[in-house]
Parts: structure tokens; sequence; C-alpha cells
């Protein structure tokens, strides 16, 4: 069998299997839709909670800066505690449900792509048994790591705060402690990440438990860091050119919004986001795919020459008939 390249194949499952990419997509946007649905209903839970008298609504109308925030100050007094409370019961809410969700979804995906190169390949070797509790502890500490990545960036911003006291105010300062320690944590953040997120495929492949799949994820960097880098690379530079045409793409009803009416812009700006995130999606289950083909296809090659070998020299290379000096006789 003629070895094929793990990215290259990536790329060539993600055309001829649009299904894994529609699956993928839809799985995500669903839950978008329904958190972005719980944080509405949400936002208008609270605003019903909130005391409104007539003397406030008398200041609203006014339409002057400062009545108008006089009075939305007099209107949230005293609900910080109900806002900070729906906001951590929604967050665990969806937590918990994107933690299901994803490990369902990866297990689908995971395993349909298992059974593509299998079947390419013609084993007919049985898989292992697998189960959706180690699924479950990655994507916890998918939210865990992602949790203290939150509380790291609010760290930054209490540091900064700390360097710019009220006597001698320094806003460049802060914001150069803030964006340094932000951008420390977006980096860890994506490191640690990734490598759960490639551990999944270890547990569906391998039958492993949640350390022992991060472990895998580990020791595969480590044989086949080549590849590994081969397709991140390849995979990030096309989601960034993705991303450079849809800034472009957004860029021409932002320009026109003078002349369009709002809706038109807004519209738009929704399909061309829409569009982008569906390329990313496929993107992102190209790159599963590629990481799986490392897996499943044979190691390419290294090539290797043949061994430089010097011909032994003979003992007497010296021509008994070719004069030297020692034979030419002396000139008085």
């Amino acid at each position: 069998m003629t070895p094929r390249s793990p990215t290259l194949e990536g790329f060539r499952v993600m055309f001829r299997r649009p299904s894994l990419g529609f699956a993928e997509i839809a799985w995500r946007w669903s839950f978008g839709a329904v958190a972005g649905l719980l944080i509405t209903l949400s936002g208008f839970e609270y605003l019903d909670t909130l005391p409104v008298t007539r003397s406030d609504l008398w200041l609203l109308r006014t339409r002057q800066p400062l009545l108008i925030s006089q009075a939305v100050g007099h209107i949230v007094r005293g609900s910080g505690f109900r806002l900070v409370e729906a906001f951590v019961v929604l967050a665990l809410a969806l937590t918990v449900g994107w933690i299901l969700l994803a490990a369902l979804a990866r297990a689908a995906t995971i395993k349909a792509l298992l059974t593509h190169f299998r079947e390419e390949s013609d084993s007919s070797e049985p898989g292992p048994i697998w189960r959706i509790d180690p699924l479950l502890g990655l994507n916890f500490l998918r939210a865990a790591v992602t949790l203290a990545a939150v509380v790291g960036c609010f760290a930054g911003l209490v540091l900064g705060g700390m360097a710019s006291p009220p006597d001698e105010p320094a806003p460049e300062g802060t914001f150069l402690i803030l964006l340094s320690i932000a951008g420390l944590v977006w980096l860890a953040w994506s490191m640690v990440n990734w490598l759960l997120s490639l551990a999944a495929i270890f547990v569906v492949a391998n039958g492993r438990d949640t350390f022992g799949a991060i472990a895998d994820a580990v020791d595969l960097l480590r044989r086949r860091s080549g590849s590994v880098f081969a397709v991140g690379a390849s995979f990030g530079l096309a989601h960034t050119a993705a991303f450079v045409v849809a800034s472009t793409a957004a860029a021409f009803p932002l320009g026109v919004a003078t002349v369009l009416p709002w809706p038109m812009v807004l519209g738009g700006l929704i399909v061309v986001t829409l569009l982008y995130f569906a390329v990313a999606d496929f993107l992102y289950m190209g790159r599963l795919a590629a990481y799986m083909a490392i897996l499943e296809l044979p190691e390419l090659p290294v090539p290797s020459f043949p061994p430089l070998v010097l011909s032994p020299q003979p003992s007497n290379c010296i021509d008994p008939h070719e004069l030297i000096l020692s034979d030419v006789p002396a000139v008085s």
C-alpha cells in the first residue's frame, strides 16, 4: 500500500464525507441556539424582577442622559446579587449540558472516522470496548481549564488595577499588564484544551480511560511530532485564510451601511458570520480526521541513502616501474 499524507487525508475526508461536517454543525449550532435562548429568557426574567416607579419612568422619558442614568441606577440598586445568582445557575446548567452533548457528539464522530479508515484499509479486527465516562471526564477537564482561564484574566485585571493607584494613575501600564497576562493565559488554555480534545480520539480508538487517553495523546505528540505539527499548521493556515475572507466579506455590508437599511446590513453580517462558523466546523472535522489518519495509516517511510563505503586501498600502491628521486643518479 502506498503511504498517504495525514494532512491530505484530512482534507480528503472533509470534502468526500461532508456528512461529518454537517453533524458537527448540527450539534454545535443546536447548543448555541439553546444557550442563546436561555440567556435571552434569563435576561427578560431578570428585568421583570426590577422595580420601576413612576418617578423612574418620568426620568426615563426626559431623554436627558444625566436623569436617565439616575433612574437606571435607582432601578438596578440592590439587584446585583440576583444577577450574579442567575449567572451562576445559568453557567452551571450550560456547562453540564455542554459536557453531556459534546461527549455524545464526539463519540459519534470519532466512531464514524474510525469506521471510515478501517474500511479503507480492509481491517476486519473488532474495535475496542470503550465507555462514555472518559469523554465526560475530558470535557469536565476542558470546562475546568476554561474556568481557570477566566479567573486568570480577572486576576490580570486586578493586578493591572493594583499597578495604577488612584493618586498616580497609569492606564498604559494597566493595559500592558492585562494584555500580557491575558496572552499567556490564552496560550496556556489553547495548548491544554487542544491536548484534551486530541485525547478524545484514544478513548474511542483504543478504549482508554480519561488519564490514559491524555497519556496516549502526549505519547503521540512525542513520537509523531512532525506529522502532528504539519496537520496543525496546515489547518491553522486554512482557518486563518477563512477568517481573513470572512472579515473582508463583512466589511462590504458595513461599507454600504449608510445606503442600505440596517436590517439588510445586519442580515448580511449574520450570513457572513454563519458561513465562517460553518467553514470552521468543517475544518475542525478535517483536522480530527487527519489526527485519526496519523493513528490508522502506516507511517511515511523516511528516505534512506546507502552508506558511503570507501574501497580499501592496496597496501602496496607504488608502481615499481616508476622512477622516484632516489633512483635518479646524483649529478655532480
